[in-house]
């Protein structure tokens, strides 16, 4: 290998001549490879590979495109993944900080100090040596790790907390991040937790669809907008609740209706009064199918008076619920909100289809519950065209092929019974101790030595070690200055990492991992009609190794046997994967074997186990690098969510405390209230959430925050990218209202400041977010100025610190700011130099 093997391999990039690349088409070959990051689109790449080198990439081309069978393309994210594979700032070796020393050193140096290159033996001994020595002096507790251990499907990311976990246990973290408010109230109120949305071929059907706060034209860039778009040309119609007017707004909606962040309770509970003062509302379905409702349908002992009909129409407290009451509120006109209430009640059948962000905020379970109450005013269940769910884009039902689970023997001299058990099964001894902070207030229990267990009180906290696995916590959490606080404080951090990102940056020792190009092959389910084989495209660049080489040979110097975190070879557990791959019989009646395995091949595939018949061959499969069932409208394989309860209530109960649907759920109220940060009612219920609407009107912070998804990353992941960085630039959205009333034009830069952090960002000014609020991309890698304390990379962490609230939610959509013009200039982010440290 070459001095610079990155500068060899990104050599045929821009070739000097026309269709250089083309001409070596016979000395190379495509490579399905991952595109891994968690955006949720899940599409097939793959890469160009000639002589080690990745020339290009190209996107799903493997089968006819069509309607009913679309390919898997990927966006533009997928698209430039080779730039962040082969970035000139890849980490290249271990390193350590200069005046790092055990026990700290300059903890203050944190995030500027500077790095001295060490091998792979010096590094894993400073980490197994910190390690030791903490757990010694202080105890398993006092380390805190940061990291996902397994991904999708079992796929295994990081296993280094397995060390930790056979060394006697760790701190871990706990809550809700992606799914915001509804895990709970999607259990209790509906029985399940991933029963939330009919198959796409099921959308077809609708005749209305509600898109409320979900942009699947960014979120999930792959096919979720476009069958979305095929229902429209069927005869959908489409609106959008929104306080952005979004690319898929722009796209797909025949009206856009904005709302004020976190508010959407408010607008809700005002479609419920039009629908009742209206008599607009299913009646029938309510009685057959739900409790709560009304007086005369309650739940058994449940006081009368607190039935969701008497709260609207405000017999008890004397506040009806109209339009007008809501729209004082929401911001949103009445003659809008009874309009919106009309289209919900009349046009059927209805997809009422909710983000999770928008139950991202104070007491977001209100909106959960609103939004279920109401969707289930419309009778739109459990029928053909008809749900109200939370997770519409993903299309639910079950997989109609599905792989086999990665399993691992555990060895006899392991901590825990020797039986099979799934890759993230090793269990963490301190979990029974409930030695886990939450996510919004992890570093405020780092900082201040102690954690805050709402109803059992405050608990004391002595983080003394950090290590950074597969995850980006610093940048991701709530509150990031706080975070750096933490980290110049503990004694020692360690980060994993591929790059210097933020974790990195204020770390005391970084290890260069691999990208899954260069790691050993995997599968992934993609949806539930395709999976994915990843295959390994590159040797791993410079010193690169995997997180394996990194649990293994921390385990060996902490005493534990390596065998016992890597039990099951690699090519076992590929083979595992296939062996136990299904997928359903044409009749839809069962699963089948999918691939057929013989002799030959096991021995090739290099694991252990038994011949059988299959449908596929899995050669195929490995060299196109995927693997759809065909669908067309009318298949056997259409699924609609509470199809059977809405058959038989009495022979297919939900798994609620009743058997039926809970408008009133007291179950919910009970566990939410438990946990002692906020406090809900049974019933939906409005009250205005900490640091809402509200509380921005008249405050020095007026200003609400919202921090959509972006197309230049998923979450943190590629913000180094300088193509995505150029294509989708990090811009502060307000509203021409409240920029022109602080004499700010587009593209000036703007000082954005809240009791938390303050930063720097252009600013798009646009009448396409509702005034009042604005808004901030997530995800942008943290760049704070030492000397002043402003991050100037529009990392909205900076100035975001929601407190704990319901069952462990991150309210990020309820963020109070404040923006005046700055007169520094800013460089587009994409003229930024790189973090290549030499």
């Amino acid at each position: 290998m070459s001095a610079n093997p990155l500068a060899e391999r990104e050599s045929g990039l821009s070739p000097s001549g026309p269709h250089k690349a083309e001409q070596t088409e016979g000395q190379g070959q495509w490579i399905p490879v991952a595109c891994w990051h968690n955006c949720g689109g899940r599409c097939l790449l793959k890469a160009w590979v000639v002589d080690g080198r990745v020339l290009r990439v190209k996107s799903d081309d493997t089968h006819p495109d069509s309607p009913d069978s679309p390919q898997l393309r990927a966006c533009a994210r997928g698209r430039a993944q080779r730039k962040q594979v082969l970035a000139p700032d890849r980490l290249r070796y271990p390193m350590k900080r200069k005046h790092w020393i055990p026990g700290g050193g300059r903890k203050d140096l944190r995030g500027r100090d500077q790095w001295v290159r060490i091998c792979w033996d010096e590094a894993l001994d400073i980490l197994a040596g910190e390690t030791r020595r903490i757990v010694d002096s202080y105890g398993n507790a006092s380390l805190l790790v940061l990291s996902y251990e397994e991904g999708f499907q079992g796929v295994l990311f990081d296993p280094v907390p397995r060390v930790f976990r056979h060394l006697g246990g760790y701190t871990s973290h706990w809550g809700t991040v992606s799914w915001g408010s509804f895990p709970f109230p999607s259990l209790f109120m509906q029985g399940s937790l991933f029963e939330n949305g009919n198959d796409r071929m099921d959308l077809l059907r609708s005749k209305l669809i509600v898109l409320w706060g979900t942009n699947p034209a960014v979120n999930r860039a792959g096919n979720a907008a476009y069958h979305i778009l095929r229902a429209k040309e069927a005869g959908a119609r489409i609106l959008v609740v929104d306080p952005i007017y979004t690319e898929s707004a722009k796209a797909l909606a025949d009206e856009w209706i904005p709302v004020r962040p976190g508010t959407d309770t408010a607008l809700l509970l005002g479609v419920a009064h039009h629908m009742i003062t209206c008599g607009l509302y299913d009646q029938d379905f309510l009685d057959r199918y739900t409790l709560g409702f009304d007086a005369g349908h309650m739940p058994e002992g449940a006081d009368p008076r607190h039935n969701f009909k008497d709260y609207v129409l405000g017999t008890h407290d004397g506040v009806p619920k109209t339009a007008e009451w809501a729209s004082r509120i929401c911001g949103t006109d009445p003659h809008t909100i009874r309009g919106l209430a009309s289209q919900m009640a009349t046009v059927k059948p209805a997809a009422i289809i909710s983000a999770w962000s928008v139950s991202k905020t104070y007491r977001g379970e209100q909106f959960v519950q609103a939004f279920f109450t109401v969707g289930w005013m419309t009778g739109n269940l459990g029928i053909p065209g008809g749900q109200v769910s939370w997770s519409g884009q993903s299309f639910g039902g079950k997989a109609l092929v599905r792989l086999g689970r990665i399993r691992e023997a555990m060895p006899d001299n392991a901590l825990y019974p020797p039986k099979s058990k799934i890759a993230n099964s090793y269990p963490n001894p301190l979990e029974k101790d409930w030695h886990a902070l939450n996510w919004s207030e992890c570093w405020d229990a780092v900082v201040k030595g102690e954690q805050d267990r709402a109803v059992h009180g405050k608990q004391p906290v002595d983080i003394r070690m950090i290590y950074h696995g597969h995850a980006a916590m610093l940048n991701q959490m709530p509150n990031l200055n706080r975070g750096i606080e933490a980290h110049r404080k503990v004694e020692f951090v360690a980060s994993a990492s591929q790059f210097l990102d933020t974790g990195a940056k204020y770390a005391d020792l970084v290890l260069p991992v691999t990208t899954m190009w260069e790691r050993h092959d995997t599968l992934m389910q993609a949806n539930r009609e395709t999976i994915l084989w990843w295959r390994k495209a590159l040797e791993p660049l410079f010193e690169a190794k995997d997180d394996m080489y990194i649990a293994r040979g921390l385990a060996q110097r902490l005493g534990i046997d390596p065998g016992a975190v890597d039990p099951t070879p690699e090519a076992q557990k590929l083979y595992n994967q296939l062996a136990g791959a299904q997928v359903i019989k044409p009749d839809g009646s069962g699963y089948e074997p999918l691939f057929a395995i013989s002799a030959e091949d096991i021995a090739e595939l290099g694991g252990e186990g038994h011949p059988q018949a299959g449908r596929c061959d899995w050669r195929r499969f490995r060299k196109e690098g995927i693997f759809q069932v065909p669908r067309s409208p009318g298949d056997p394989f259409v699924h609609v969510s509470f199809q059977d309860f809405r058959r038989d209530p009495h022979a297919h109960p939900l798994r609620t405390a009743s058997g039926k649907l809970e408008i009133h759920c007291e179950t919910l109220a009970k566990v939410v209230n438990a946990y002692g940060w906020s406090r809900i009612e049974p019933i939906a219920t409005y009250e205005p959430p900490i640091d809402g609407y509200e509380d921005a009107r008249g405050s020095d912070y007026p200003l609400q925050l919202i921090t959509p998804h972006h197309l230049r990353r998923a979450h943190s992941a590629l913000d180094n990218v300088p193509w995505l960085r150029e294509a989708f630039p990090q811009e502060f959205w307000m509203n021409d209202l409240d920029a022109g009333a602080r004499d700010i034009a587009n593209g000036d830069t703007v000082l954005v400041t809240s009791p938390h952090g303050a930063l720097l960002r252009r600013a798009k000014v646009t009448p396409c977010i509702v005034p009042g609020a604005v808004a901030l991309a997530d995800g942008a890698w943290a760049d704070i100025d030492e000397e002043t304390g402003v991050d100037r990379a529009g990392s909205p962490n900076c100035v975001q610190a929601p407190p704990p609230s319901g069952h462990g939610v991150q309210a990020w959509t309820t963020t109070r700011v404040q923006v005046a013009r700055h007169n520094r200039p800013l460089d587009p982010d994409h003229q930024w130099p790189k973090r290549i440290v030499p």
